[in-house]
């Protein structure tokens, strides 16, 4: 296990639900790119897939937990786009 992994997913562990609730406050995805956030999505699993295969640490819970909140931000992404189009 790299403590450097483990420090960078936590990081984004604690950006994610910030942006997932500046998200749901605003009702708004202006400036926000679902390619990027998807993009990102794969990198994780990605990571999950690496972590299953060759290196299987704790750290893989910090990829499935950042995970969740990226697939709860293109939820809301896909919501309110049709609400932004509509303004």
């Amino acid at each position: 296990m790299s403590i450097f992994e483990a420090g960078m997913m936590a990081c984004f562990g604690v950006s994610w639900p910030v942006s997932v609730y500046k998200t749901f406050k605003a009702k708004s995805v202006k400036g926000k790119s679902c390619t990027f956030t998807c993009l990102i999505l794969l990198g994780y699993i990605c990571g999950v897939i690496h972590k299953l295969f060759y290196y299987y640490d704790w750290v893989i819970w910090l990829y499935l937990f950042n995970m969740m909140f990226l697939i709860v931000d293109i939820g809301l992404y896909l919501r309110y786009k049709k609400r932004d189009k509509k303004s």
